[in-house]
């Protein structure tokens, strides 16, 4: 109880000290290393920011985001409003390729689709509507591009992994085609990503599946 207590603090405490969150609103619990954000916050942005923050804490192992996106009165826009600033962000985001990603919008809510030929494109668009006044979420459904040659996406992931410091004794990396799962232990949610962050890195990579566990 007393674990739980501290990890509470610690993410409330994280909170405050993140500037682009206003914790005023949120509330924490936290129970064997899962933490429980509720609340409400003005926009999207603020709300993933909030959720990237209790991830950095230590000990936290995982994260149910429940917080509300309440738009101010004075910045509520409409779907076609929305939709407009969307497609002309990514139009002027020299990540995305021209014209590979369209916007879907309903009720504030985006939904992104198309086709791009890394993650971190898929990444950038997402990034990109997430500050856009009156959205109040997005639906990621933008795909990475299959490639012919696949035989060596594992091999090229485990190097990845033990030039950037991770134990290979910890994770283990299986792939089918593009299709990456990884699993085994870490010592931070940080770490976690980290580890998926370089498997979407390998080309031939085309969904990563995390199941690395925060110990």
């Amino acid at each position: 109880m007393s674990d739980d207590k501290g990890l509470q603090r610690a993410v409330l405490d994280e909170l405050q000290w993140e500037p682009s969150v206003n914790a005023a609103h949120i509330g924490v619990t936290a129970k064997d290393g899962v933490v429980t954000l509720m609340g409400h916050v003005e926009n999207f942005f603020e709300k993933s920011a909030a959720e990237r923050a209790a991830r950095r804490v230590n000990n936290v192992t995982a994260v149910a985001e429940e917080i509300e996106v309440r738009l101010p009165f004075s910045v509520q826009h409409g779907d076609e409003e929305i939709a407009f600033a969307a497609v002309h962000r990514l139009k002027w985001d020299s990540a995305i390729p021209p014209e590979a990603v369209k916007a879907k919008v309903e009720g504030g809510w985006v939904t992104l689709v198309g086709e791009v030929d890394w993650q971190y494109q898929r990444e950038a668009a997402a990034n990109d509507i997430r500050g856009l006044w009156g959205v109040i979420g997005i639906s990621n459904e933008i795909t990475i591009k299959p490639i012919p040659n696949t035989l060596n996406i594992r091999d090229s992931i485990m190097a990845a992994l033990d030039r950037s410091w991770f134990d290979p004794e910890t994770i283990d990396v299986t792939a089918d085609g593009g299709k990456v799962k990884l699993s085994g232990k870490v010592n931070s949610w940080y770490e976690r990503e980290e580890a998926g962050s370089i498997a979407w890195a390998a080309p031939g990579t085309t969904t990563v599946e995390n199941h690395i566990s925060v110990s």
